[in-house]
């Protein structure tokens, strides 16, 4: 069996964090890192915002957790008209957990609902993407098309349909998007319709595949698709919802609300765990006439402290025009790239969407072949980059499953020009010094 690339862990000896404040996080020996990823496109304000974390601190002082079953909350009703705002159509209900795996999980056990309170039991096959990450959890795992993290646990996990990455660097067809769209009306037809809850896919591809966005054309034709054949779609926006992309839905730059659609990370920005699987009003309405009630939840569904963390988050987003900001930054920050990067002949496509930006490392620019996995590239340039005090978010195997080499640029959506010029500056030179030392180009 072909090792496997090992994205977990960067070095046996990781250092210990001690303090942190904006951008810049510090460990215990005084080392500076600035945070060019966010951690994994988490941090979205940067850390240690006073108002954020008084907001936090003030809830507690009033009570940490009202149990949902028992109470409802002015956090998690602030939250969810905040949300619901931003979500704008009829994405209107909520289930709030506290993490990226949680809210994907509660999308796939709600589309499930959703069919058996219309009768239709028949309906639990899942379709979702190679090169795709859904989460840790065994539904999501099953739906996750990311060898390394999923290979350990097959055997138990749901049987579910891959269909190829939609990739427009690494085409299936042309048009490209109609040709991925085509490959899921076809597994459709060849599972059965009736045999369909759902399909699942991130809007923007995140760390499987590195910012990664649907091709032209391609979340329209699969939304017409869904409603022709009575499959929901699920919208994975763990990493890349919540502003990272420009818009507060990521998917709403290709014009197509989902029936369900999970966030997670910038939600509350790391203050505080927190996601939310989010449902239309069809959804709502069909399982409400029937069920009366939404059947998945967890002991910390609506954690009145984590909603009040991301009311927090979302107003200073909100107030100081922050996903307009990271929208403006997408062009100059690839152009950034781009320049610092000149003359790298490994460098194959610089791609993503506002702050969500990934350079892809190739062995061969022409044919697009990549460096074996046995080098481990990625994890070399991960471990001088934290050398070179920058937090970056190198991953591997995004071509195959085991070959492919991607380093994500996900800086928090307040970052100044000097700052994203240091991270961009810190990651090219990382790359660099890495490329030389391999001999790789």
């Amino acid at each position: 069996m072909t090792a496997l690339p090992r994205t977990i862990i960067s070095t046996e000896h990781l250092p210990k964090v001690s303090w942190a404040k904006g951008c810049y996080i510090y460990d215990v020996d005084g080392k500076q890192y600035i945070d060019g990823s966010g951690g994994p496109a988490v941090y979205c304000i940067g850390h240690s915002n006073t108002e954020v974390n008084d907001a936090i601190k003030a809830q507690l002082d009033r009570v940490a957790h009202g149990y949902r079953y028992f109470f409802t909350s002015t956090a998690l009703e602030e939250l969810s008209d905040i949300v619901r705002g931003q979500c704008g159509g009829t994405l209107k209900h909520f289930v709030y957990v506290t993490g990226g795996s949680e809210a994907v999980e509660s999308c796939l056990k709600i589309a499930l609902q959703y069919h058996a309170a219309r009768g239709e039991m028949s309906r639990r096959r899942f379709i979702a993407r190679e090169r795709s990450w859904h989460g840790s959890t065994i539904g999501a795992l099953s739906v996750s098309g990311f060898l390394e993290r999923v290979a350990p646990f097959e055997g138990s996990l749901l049987d579910v349909s891959h269909l190829s990455p939609a990739n427009d660097y690494r085409p299936i067809g042309e048009p490209n998007g109609a040709a991925c769209a085509q490959e899921l009306e076809d597994e459709i037809l060849r599972l059965g319709a009736d045999k369909v809850a759902a399909f699942i896919f991130e809007p923007v591809v995140g760390a499987a595949g590195g910012c990664v966005p649907a091709p032209a054309g391609y979340a329209k034709r699969v939304r017409e698709i869904c409603d022709k054949y009575g499959v929901l779609m699920i919208a994975d926006e763990v990493m890349c919802g919540a502003g990272r992309c420009g818009t507060w839905r990521a998917l709403e730059t290709d014009g197509v609300e989902p029936d369900i659609m999970s966030v997670a990370k910038g939600l509350a920005a790391g203050y505080l765990p927190l996601g939310a699987a989010i449902y239309s009003d069809k959804i709502s309405d069909t399982i409400m006439r029937v069920h009366g009630t939404i059947m998945t939840g967890h002991t910390f569904t609506g954690h009145t402290a984590c909603c009040a963390a991301g009311v927090a988050v979302q107003k200073i987003v909100a107030r100081d025009g922050l996903i307009a900001k990271v929208r403006a930054n997408e062009p100059k920050i690839k152009k950034m790239i781009t320049e610092a990067l000149q003359g790298v002949e490994a460098v194959g496509d610089i791609r993503g969407r506002g702050h969500f930006i990934a350079v892809e490392l190739v062995q061969n620019r022409e044919t697009k072949k990549p460096f074996g996995g046995l080098h481990k590239l990625f994890m070399h340039v991960r471990q001088r980059a934290l050398e070179n005090g920058l937090i970056c978010y190198p991953v591997g195997g995004n071509v195959d499953g085991v070959n492919g080499d991607v380093v994500i640029l996900a800086p928090p959506y307040n970052s100044t020009d000097a700052e994203l010029t240091e991270m961009v500056d810190k990651m090219a030179m990382s790359i660099k010094q890495v490329l030389a030392e391999k001999a790789l180009g």
